[in-house]
């Protein structure tokens, strides 16, 4: 790894290298990024060796208080291992970047708009606890209560390489509290997570190729935003993929917003058809996954959250649903990197 470094300052080192801003500010990126990694590393192997030396004292000594420090100095270690391992986990060419994170109900009217705030709760509890931001670039609130859609844009180190994990449709089974009946009901949500690319990726997309519609904004709860037509929702014709934009308060900054993120799906778009065409050339039954079923919330008659991908479960669903998803995008990301290695 140190040589890797070497190769970076080197490079960095060249004349001209400041001639190209943009290509010069990815090779300090990617630079800093295997140093961070390097650096993680010898920490943990300075901490490897720190509590060996305490484990020595301890049996030589049987002082209580150092055992009660290693035990917690071991649990620590234990903790910045699984974080450090994850990190190398995320090598994929988009995973540093921010994710569009979009969730849209299904088929159950008011059942299926609760969970979908329910979802939206659970991911932006998440973020907090990653202290990662996000930006609500589209809401729209549901008849009665939850939400027809959202979109955020997640902003964070590896926040798409993280999650990436959650693309797919998550179901919901509970009794309802919306059927006076006390029925138990089954709602399902779709996720949608892509990254957010940047301007140098090169996705070119014509004015004849799209249909731009103006509409009002609206807040949460329903609250009109504005007065005016701010809102925008683009339409990529051929594709019918849709990015619509309401978080700005004039129709330009939303037009330009929904235009990238237009452009973050197009570009994946592409990646998945590049991968589906290369499975199919080495002969792999591999499903592309956006309609597939990942995780199932089940509150009742029992309590559990399951990931059908990678058979990851627990019985603690509020904890789940409180933000605690790092268990479920781990099992993932370990599976897929088994995956490619098989």
């Amino acid at each position: 790894m140190s040589v890797d470094i070497q190769e970076y300052e080197e490079k960095m080192a060249e004349p001209g290298f400041w001639d190209d801003q943009e290509s010069a500010q990815q090779v300090i990126s990617e630079s800093n990024d295997l140093k961070n990694k390097y650096e993680s590393f010898m920490k943990l192997n300075e901490s490897v060796e720190e509590y060996q030396l305490m484990l020595e004292m301890v049996e030589e000594t049987d002082d209580e208080d150092l055992r009660q420090e290693l035990i917690e100095g071991i649990k620590q270690l234990h903790e910045d291992t699984e974080d450090f391992e994850l990190v190398i986990l995320l090598n994929g060419p988009y995973d540093r970047n921010n994710a569009i994170l979009e969730l849209h109900p299904g088929a159950g009217g008011t059942e299926s708009q609760d969970f979908g705030e329910m979802l939206q709760r659970m991911y932006t509890r998440w973020i907090e606890h990653k202290g990662f931001s996000y930006e609500v670039i589209d809401y729209q609130s549901g008849d009665e209560a939850g939400i027809k859609s959202v979109t955020l844009l997640v902003k964070g180190d590896y926040a798409y390489g993280l999650l990436k994990a959650e693309k797919g449709v998550h179901r919901l089974v509970r009794i309802s509290p919306f059927d006076s009946s006390g029925r138990r009901h089954t709602s399902f949500v779709s996720c949608e997570v892509t990254p957010e690319v940047s301007d140098d990726i090169e996705i070119e997309v014509q004015p004849d190729e799209i249909r731009v519609d103006v509409y009002r904004a609206s807040g949460a709860g329903g609250q009109h935003v504005n007065k005016t037509e701010s809102a925008v929702r683009i339409t990529h014709l051929e594709t019918g993929i849709v990015a619509t934009s309401q978080a700005g308060r004039s129709q330009l900054a939303n037009r330009q917003t929904a235009m990238q993120l237009l452009k973050s799906k197009l570009f994946q778009k592409q990646v998945e058809e590049k991968e589906a065409e290369l499975a199919k050339m080495r002969g792999e039954q591999k499903e592309i996954g956006w309609g597939s079923q990942i995780r199932s919330y089940v509150f009742h008659p029992y309590s559990m959250v399951k990931d059908h991908r990678t058979n990851e479960e627990t019985g603690n669903a509020d904890g789940v649903m409180d933000g605690d998803l790092d268990p479920f995008i781990e099992a993932y990301l370990r599976l897929s990197i088994n995956n490619q290695e098989d």
